[in-house]
């Protein structure tokens, strides 16, 4: 059956089953989700209120509540171009591998491949860091929540670290032998999500009578970096794009959604609405309701959220309650998490983009799961918070590399998608979600903005900079290429492939595929 991205796309009438055939793969999966069961397992990845509530204290440090608000809203708009741009790529090619796998049928022949394992390498590291990122949230308020109710108990850092592997192991048990209860559990989450901002930001502001002004909310500059205040906001935009990131989890749970090429695109696009939505309601709530900017920073509970609950509520019971309702989605965000990194394995693996990927991308028939890319997932993310145990600083960097990770595997399909059409080899994506005469303006806007992300994550956060307070990200993205390049080396230049087994790597003369066999389908 040819496939000419060019021209036809994929039929839009074949079955789910039949257009992963056409990519080269076979279905292993259980096709389980729904829309809903996908917007709520997305959601509760990409779950922006509390993301935005886990990270506060880069937003109070860096330019405080107006920084945190209205750069808010900016990358909220900015990043509906990168989504909309990654729903229409998802809707054409609907393959775990997502990112990657886009870059290496859009990208220009010569260098689709390369290029294509790259975007594996900060995919995979974007994906598995902001896993070891969440669990650490997670522990984060279970500590502080126990250190509210026990003011004499010191959070020491070794506390976070062990409780990090007991959420991590949990993720990963759960998603050997649970993989059936994915989609309920992310019907379930939706609901406790919703209903969890409501309760949140209501009660901070029915209880708090010492709220703060409307000046201080939205034009009262805060600076505790020691740098200027152009480049603290600059700063602070961190703390936004750590909040509206990893909606691409539905491409990468594609292969597990009925009716994927509509359903997935939809679950991104609402993912991020709902997201900013949610998270713009409840950064003001939290702004209104701050106490002195300084405490809250300084916290002993080491979450500035509790902090505010405590200022606005009064009660310690009550605080832990409203934390206990975030800790909760912390802790289910860590099992979809879980569920969306060991995919991303599976994918890359299953196009040998690892050291044995034979056997990391085998699927347990009688559990439907990847478990081997699964223990993988789950020894990376231990591994990433392992860093809390030398240095507290060490493990913000660990923030800053998902985050860019992200953003980087993000911004190399738009690339692509720019490159095809300056050189003239030119794809229209005909899948049902397509944004038509538009898409190449919007593939423009999100590449610029996430370049400048990209750029602005490797800045250092405190003056004077020392070698304890450094930001390491551009060293640390420095390791992950060698490691790429070294892979790329040893295995990977003589084994990756891509969507339809290579062919559309291979033998694309004027962006045309070869045709697919099923006997040469992945999997089977």
């Amino acid at each position: 059956m040819a496939l000419d991205p060019s021209k036809e796309g994929l039929s839009d009438a074949a079955s789910d089953a039949a257009v992963l055939e056409q990519l080269g793969y076979t279905q292993e999966f259980k096709r389980s989700f729904g829309l809903l069961g996908m917007v709520g397992f997305s959601f509760s990845i990409v779950t922006s209120w509390t993301a935005l509530s886990g990270v506060l204290i880069i937003g109070v440090e860096s330019g405080g509540s107006p920084v945190m608000i209205w750069g808010w809203l900016a990358v909220c708009l900015v990043t509906l171009t990168v989504a909309y741009s990654m729903a229409e790529m998802c809707s054409a090619y609907p393959c775990a591998g997502g990112q990657y796998s886009w870059v290496a049928i859009l990208a220009p022949k010569r260098w689709a491949r390369e290029f294509s394992y790259v975007c594996g390498w900060f995919m995979l590291i974007g994906s598995l860091g902001m896993g070891a990122t969440n669990n650490f949230v997670a522990a984060n308020f279970v500590l502080g929540t126990a250190q509210l109710n026990h003011p004499t108990y010191t959070i020491e850092r070794w506390h976070t670290v062990l409780l990090a592997y007991l959420i991590t192991a949990i993720a990963a048990v759960s998603n050997i032998f649970g993989p059936h209860l994915l989609n309920k559990i992310s019907k379930g989450v939706l609901v406790w999500n919703i209903s969890a901002f409501i309760v949140c930001f209501v009660t901070i502001l029915a209880m708090n009578d010492h709220k703060q002004p409307a000046k201080f909310v939205f034009s009262e500059f805060q600076n505790f970096t020691g740098f200027g205040n152009a480049y603290t906001a600059v700063l602070g935009l961190l703390q936004s794009a750590f909040g509206m990131c990893c909606y691409d989890a539905p491409a990468h749970m594609v292969e597990e959604i009925k009716n994927a090429r509509k359903q997935a695109p939809r679950a991104i696009i609402m993912s991020v609405y709902i997201g900013a939505i949610t998270g713009f309601i409840f950064l003001i709530s939290l702004s209104f309701c701050m106490g002195d900017v300084e405490t809250t920073a300084g916290t002993p509970t080491g979450v500035p959220a509790i902090e505010i609950f405590f200022n606005s509520t009064g009660s310690r019971a009550g605080a832990s309650g409203l934390a206990s309702l975030i800790a909760v989605i912390a802790l289910v965000c860590a099992n979809s998490l879980m569920a969306e990194g060991s995919r991303v394995v599976f994918a890359f693996s299953r196009d040998h983009g690892l050291p044995f990927s034979s056997t990391i991308s085998k699927v347990s028939k009688g559990l439907r799961a990847p478990i081997y890319a699964i223990l993988v997932t789950a020894l990376v993310q231990a591994a990433f918070n392992s860093i809390y145990f030398g240095s507290s600083t060490g493990f913000n960097t660990i923030i800053a590399i998902a985050t860019e990770g992200f953003y980087l595997s993000y911004a190399m399909p738009l690339l692509s998608r720019i490159l095809a059409h300056v050189s003239g080899k030119k794809h229209r994506l005909e899948g049902p979600y397509s944004l038509g005469r538009y898409g190449l303006t919007l593939n423009i806007i999100g590449f610029i903005f996430l370049t400048f992300c990209c750029i602005t994550f490797n800045f250092p956060g405190v003056s004077p900079v020392s070698s304890t307070n450094m930001n390491y990200t551009s060293a640390a993205i420095g390791v992950i290429m060698t490691l790429s390049l070294i892979t790329w080396i040893t295995t990977g230049r003589k084994r990756f492939t891509g969507p339809d087994s290579g062919r559309l790597l291979e033998n694309r003369t004027g962006e045309v595929a070869g045709t697919v066999g099923t006997a040469d389908s992945k999997g089977a």
